[in-house]
Order: structure tokens, then C-alpha cells, then sequence
């Protein structure tokens, strides 16, 4: 034992100053870049257009879809919010996202999620035409990105690996660790991982021993909604580790899935919570409109 520690501390040392991983630089980086894009599309006399439909009051929400509105401003794509009661009846929220679907001003539909529970959430999402669909939620824009030939991939997923690349992290022949299986997230997270070369293992709420399978991550993404379930004894030094998860305290304060104190002392990378993936997620979104007017300009009779 006494022979260990000259060798083990020196180790562990090396981690004691994650990198970390900013997700407002590098949307930013994001959104600047598709200025040319929109200036083109301008050039063709094409806006880009988003169109936001929100059912409810969720506080959360509020503050996501204002965030996604200015974003849009920024890289001066055109939006409108419909906010809707809570009490709406379906067919008028299925009404309006027809009325969205032929309307040639709007590339780009969103469906502000959580809906209210009484409300039917996969029938609203199919209702989207899948060419507008910049979330990526509908099965067929799924099935695309299943079989390796995405559409629009959905927001968060795609921040990751833009951030992972932009900061020059290889994927290809590393041990990714998914927690977390929604579709929103986990599945699709864990796809794009797999395409790049990673070798990828998920876990779940019925996962056994978690700690075990993420201490052998290169790469890790926590996405469980669980304020600080990832602790530095569960993670493997050296590891890069994406925090999705952001969760409200009963003090008021945020927190990540990942106790951040604790896992940046081993980490190479980690993403903080706020200021890490929610803005990346923002700027795939606006980069998906942009994409989604592009490809619709080009399908066009004549363009």
C-alpha cells in the first residue's frame, strides 16, 4: 500500500481540473455559422420560419420556448409562438398543426413538450409533417436515424456530438454509457453514438450495480432526471462526462444528473449545469430550421 500512493496520486491529480465543456460558446459558435446559410436563403427570397405550439403553463416551458424565440431572433429566422389553455381540445391543437403543415412560411414545427397528461402526446407529434419536423420525433424521422440516414435528428442528441467534435474528443473505438432510454434523449443519444464508432451500452431504472457499468465509460451521458444520481465514486478517471439532466432543488437552485463537486475532480471533460447541453440544444434547433428551408427551397418546382 505505501508503495501505491506514489503512483496512484500523481494519477488522480492529473483530473483534479476538468476541461469544461461550454455549451454557450460553442452554440454560439453555432448560430454565427449559420448566418451565411440564412443570408443565401435570403438571396432565394426564403426566411426561415419556426412556428412554436405550447398547450399549458408549465413554468419550465415558458422559459424554453422564450429561449428558443430569441435564438431564432439571433440568427433572424422568423417564429411565432401559439401558446394554448391547458384545457384545449385536441383537435384544435391537431387543427392548428395542420394549418402549420401548409403554410410555406413554416419550415419548421415544434411541439413544446411536457403536454398536459390528458392530452394524447404521440398523436399531436405524428400529426407534424416529418419535413418540418425539427424535433425529430416523429417514427419516421426515428426509423430514418435508426437505419443511419437521418432527417432531422432531435436537438439534444445532436448537441452532444457537435460538442464532443467541436472540442476534439474521438468517439470512434470508445466505451460510450448512455443513462437514460426516453426517445427524446437516451435512444436516439445512444444511435448517434453507435454510428460514430462508439461502443455503446445503455442503462435504465432496471439497470442493476449502475455504478459498475458506468465506471468503465470513456464516455458517459447522463440523462436519468435524477438531481446528482452520478457520483465520482460510479465514474472512471479520465472520463468524459455530458450532463443532460437539469433539475430545480427545493432551495431553488439547479442541478445536473451528475454530482459535478464530486465528478469534476476525476473527469478529463464535464459539462456544467446550467450553460452546458440546454444551449447546444437550442442551436440544433435553430440549425434544423435553417436545414428543414433549405431542403424544402430545394424540393421545390424550380429551386
Amino acid at each position: 500500500m505505501i508503495e501505491s500512493a506514489p503512483f496512484r496520486l500523481p494519477l488522480l491529480a492529473s483530473f483534479m481540473s476538468s476541461r469544461i465543456l461550454d455549451g454557450r460558446a460553442c452554440s454560439r459558435g453555432v448560430r454565427e455559422s449559420l448566418l451565411p446559410r440564412v443570408e443565401a436563403l435570403a438571396a432565394r427570397g426564403a426566411r426561415p420560419g419556426l412556428a412554436v405550439l405550447q398547450v399549458g403553463n408549465d413554468p419550465a416551458s415558458r422559459i424554453y420556448v422564450r429561449n428558443k424565440v430569441r435564438a431564432c431572433t439571433e440568427a433572424r429566422i422568423e417564429s411565432v409562438h401559439i401558446e394554448l389553455p391547458g384545457n384545449t381540445d385536441e383537435r384544435d391543437i391537431l387543427e392548428r398543426i395542420r394549418t402549420f403543415n401548409s403554410d410555406p412560411r413554416v419550415h419548421g414545427i415544434l411541439v413544446q413538450l411536457p403536454l398536459p397528461p390528458e392530452l394524447a402526446a404521440d398523436r399531436i407529434q405524428n400529426a407534424l409533417d416529418p419535413n418540418k419536423d425539427v424535433d425529430g420525433f416523429h417514427p419516421i424521422n426515428v426509423g430514418l436515424l435508426a437505419i443511419g440516414t437521418p432527417r432531422f435528428v432531435p436537438c439534444t442528441p445532436l448537441g452532444v456530438t457537435k460538442l464532443l467534435a467541436h472540442e476534439g474528443i474521438p468517439v470512434e473505438g470508445r466505451h460510450a454509457v448512455v443513462v437514460g432510454r426516453s426517445n427524446i434523449v437516451g435512444k436516439p443519444m445512444a444511435l448517434l453514438l453507435l454510428q460514430k464508432g462508439a461502443t455503446v451500452t445503455i442503462c435504465h431504472s432496471k439497470t442493476p450495480d449502475l455504478g459498475d457499468i458506468t465506471g468503465q465509460a470513456d464516455i458517459l451521458v447522463v440523462a436519468a432526471g435524477k438531481p446528482k444520481l452520478v457520483t465520482a465514486e460510479m465514474v472512471k478517471p479520465g472520463a468524459v462526462v455530458i450532463d443532460v439532466g437539469i433539475n430545480r432543488l427545493a432551495d431553488g437552485t439547479l442541478a445536473g444528473d451528475v454530482d459535478f463537486e464530486g465528478v469534476s475532480q476525476l473527469a478529463s471533460h464535464i459539462t456544467p449545469v446550467p450553460g452546458g447541453v440546454g444551449p447546444m440544444t437550442i442551436a440544433m434547433l435553430v440549425e434544423n430550421t435553417v436545414l428543414a428551408c433549405e431542403r424544402l427551397l430545394d424540393a421545390a418546382p424550380g429551386g
